[in-house]
């Protein structure tokens, strides 16, 4: 946040994705407090081990230390840290922070599902639990990317509104769209646009702890962590309700 309240200067990485020196800042400090866990570490600003060295890992830290740095860079206050336990390839923990909010998202399906402000990170009784929910909003609420938007995102909307409902959007960047999804304010979040492990992990971790789902768009699979390639699938994130309903 303090490299955020001032002037600061973005560069392109070899993908073309933007960095900027919070993104770095945020990787050090996060990497610093993890190391001495012992697990190994995947983050979008760590050096990639090699897959035939990843392959052998029971555990690893799926790190995002700035996601959303396009809206970072933007000012709109629309980015997250992501941080995602993952073992034998599935998500088993998430933690999703907003710096801006102030607001900590959190939980496995260990612990439950979590959310409080910055300054009660110690004062658990105040952390809010959060339960499934078991009814879809009426009209049903639908996550979209801010700066990513698909043809066959058209279709999904088309096939819910064939079926008589209505539709309304929540547009927002980056993983605060899970916050949404936890708390049951968004029902469905379909992604046909490019994404990374890391920036999905900690989201599914979370939602499948309430009973929601992050899956393959076309094999209806969970997504998978820790593979060779790590870009993930295009993907359809439901919360419980929607998730029975088959939608």
């Amino acid at each position: 946040m303090a490299i955020y309240e001032q002037n600061f200067e973005s560069k392109d990485k070899a993908d073309g994705s933007p960095v900027t020196a919070a993104d770095l800042a945020a990787s050090a400090c996060i990497e610093e407090i993890l190391a001495p866990l012992g697990i190994p570490i995947t983050g979008e600003e760590s050096d990639k081990a090699p897959y035939e060295q990843r392959q052998h890992w029971q555990q690893c830290w799926c790190i995002d230390p700035l996601d959303g740095t396009k809206e970072f860079i933007k000012r709109n206050g629309e980015f997250a840290v992501n941080i995602a336990l993952i073992e034998n390839g599935e998500p088993i923990f998430g933690l999703i922070a907003s710096p801006v909010q102030e607001e900590i998202l959190l939980g496995s399906k260990v612990t439950g599902v979590f959310v409080f402000d910055f300054q009660d990170w110690e004062v658990q009784d105040k952390w809010i639990q959060l339960t499934a929910s078991f009814n879809t909003n009426n009209p049903l609420v639908m996550a979209c990317s801010r700066s990513h938007h698909s043809g066959p995102v058209l279709q999904i909307i088309n096939s819910i509104k064939e079926e008589g409902y209505e539709l309304d959007y929540i547009k927002k960047g980056s993983a605060l769209k899970f916050f949404d999804l936890a708390r049951g304010a968004a029902d469905i979040y379909p992604r046909f646009a490019p994404t990374m492990e890391w920036d999905i992990a900690a989201g599914q971790a979370i939602l499948e702890a309430l009973g929601g789902e992050v899956v393959h768009a076309e094999t209806g699979e969970p997504l998978r962590y820790n593979k060779a390639n790590l870009v993930n699938p295009y993907f359809i994130a439901r919360t419980q309700a929607m998730k029975e309903s088959k939608r």
